[in-house]
């Protein structure tokens, strides 16, 4: 087999082919337990601290099926627009790997609880493109292999590995798209939008944080390209574990262009798994990718099938929230701003920090400045997205208050916010703390007035000979006495009225 380094460009490789993508993404869903045992999910525990003869596979184990888990499973369903199995079962799927205890895994095959739906996603230019869901099924994780000794973290030069079992068994719903055509240039846009969009339709569920960063949800990105669009389908790749939103992007982005390198110079595509590299969003080969029959599939007999109540679904259904998108166009017209403003509130995570805090008593137009201000460039220095920092909406909608009566200006604000993230209490805790409220003080804030003009008796010339702009000296000048605590339209006023002059 040809090894190619070298790519061939975005546009030749769109130039000559067509390409097709099928997207599989795994949420791990937010139960207490897992799948089929009693053991704890949270994370962070001892390793192989949370294990049971049944997650572990031992002989005689005997799994039960998590309630929780089917519920979730039919409401990401509901809201996939998928069609509800009335009866369906697990199945077996073998293989051999030291991150699977049982050699096999209890998933679902040719009969899942979820199958022929569609999620409508919208592109940066507001294009709405349809993704067909082929199904969504239940099933298991693995557990995790900690490879030691090498430099890359993976198997390859690690001197041992060693063995995690806490995730073996914890729930998963894996969301299968139909081949995915007619994206042409834009399909690493339309592969981004639909994680994304699938991401906010599992949080706005509450079955999971849907945390690609902690794995909560992670992307496989299928990918083959075909001379044309009438052309059967080309030999696919599969970049597995993708988990972030620009990696899905860059890892369809990368196939394409390699796909094309390796068709163009008379290659042959390998069907393989992939590995996605951050660092220069390359991807390196994995394993030879088994088809379905290689995996000896057949039902787990050790569990009943499921055949949800239709009353019980129908009830689901009525109590679905209102779904992401709907949700955006509402709140778009609601808050006055345009589809640009809305795509990046979305992509900082703030929509709901900004939601609470209109509802804990901030105007719409202040609780946006200040997530998408201060606190979204905060966020973006540690790291993380908003909604991790450590500060509530009722805390930002406080600081918002004490701006709008007038106790705080602008910069003595974002001082408040710094406090807050930093530990140190409640906004008025800081402000009481740093004795960061605003000069109200008339005479005060007169002689300060008075002080500036005296110094700067040209400017004052100045103004007074009609050019008002030189005003902002003097304010400057204000606000530098006052350790910028006075009220800097107030200074201004004071200002004018002292020299004569209407603005």
């Amino acid at each position: 087999m040809t090894t190619f380094t070298e790519l061939l460009s975005y546009e030749d490789a769109l130039a000559s082919f067509d390409p097709v993508m099928g997207l599989e993404v795994h949420v791990e869903l937010g139960t207490r337990t897992k799948m089929f045992c009693g053991c704890s999910t949270e994370l962070g525990a001892e390793p192989n601290s949370q294990t049971c003869p049944v997650c572990l596979g031992l002989p005689g184990a005997l799994p039960v099926v998590n309630e929780i888990g089917i519920e979730s499973a039919i409401k990401i369903g509901l809201a996939l627009n998928c069609e509800i199995a009335e009866w369906c079962r697990f199945a077996r799927k073998n293989y051999f790997y030291p991150d699977m205890p049982k050699n096999f895994q209890t998933s679902q095959y040719d009969e899942p609880i979820a199958f022929n739906g569609f999620l409508d996603v919208q592109l940066e230019d507001g294009e709405i493109f349809r993704v067909e869901i082929e199904r969504a099924h239940m099933e298991e994780d693995t557990g995790k292999s900690l490879h030691v000794g090498g430099a890359s973290g993976r198997i390859h030069g690690a001197s041992h590995s060693l063995l995690d079992y806490n995730r073996a068994g914890i729930p998963l719903i894996e969301i299968v798209t139909k081949p995915i055509e007619g994206a042409g240039e834009r399909a690493p846009e339309v592969a981004k939008a639909y994680v994304a969009e699938l991401r906010e339709v599992i949080k706005a569920l509450g079955v999971s944080e849907a945390r690609m960063d902690k794995g909560q949800m992670r992307c496989d990105v299928n990918l083959s390209l075909r001379p044309t669009p009438e052309s059967e389908f080309g030999t696919r790749s599969e970049t597995k574990n993708v988990n972030s939103l620009r990696s899905v992007e860059r890892a369809a982005r990368y196939e394409i262009q390699r796909h094309a390198a390796v068709l163009t110079s008379g290659g042959s595509i390998v069907q393989e798994t992939r590995h996605f590299h951050e660092e220069d969003g390359s991807t390196t080969a994995g394993r030879i990718k088994d088809n379905a029959e290689d995996y000896r599939y057949f039902p787990e007999p050790d569990l009943v099938p499921i055949a949800p109540a239709r009353a019980w679904v129908e009830e689901l259904r009525a109590g679905l929230p209102e779904m992401p998108r709907v949700r955006r166009n509402r709140l778009l017209q609601d808050w006055g701003v345009t589809e640009h403003d809305m795509q990046s509130i979305l992509n900082a995570g703030a929509v709901d920090s900004i939601v609470a805090t209109i509802e804990a008593g901030a105007d719409s137009t202040a609780a946006r400045k200040w997530w998408m201000g201060e606190l979204a460039r905060n966020a973006n220095e540690q790291g993380v997205v908003v909604d991790e920092l450590p500060i509530t909406p009722v805390q930002v909608a406080r600081v918002a208050a004490l701006v709008a009566g007038g106790e705080l200006n602008d910069k003595l604000a974002r001082q408040v916010l710094e406090g807050v993230l930093a530990g140190e209490g409640t906004p008025d805790e800081v402000v009481e703390k740093r004795g960061l409220k605003v000069v109200s003080d008339e005479g005060a804030l007169g002689a300060a007035v008075d002080e500036a003009i005296a110094g700067n008796a040209a400017i004052a010339d100045k103004i007074r000979g009609g050019k008002v702009a030189a005003v902002g000296a003097l304010v400057g000048a204000v606000m530098k006495t006052t350790r910028g605590q006075a009220d800097a339209a107030r200074v201004k006023e004071l200002i004018l009225e002292r020299l004569g002059v209407s603005e």
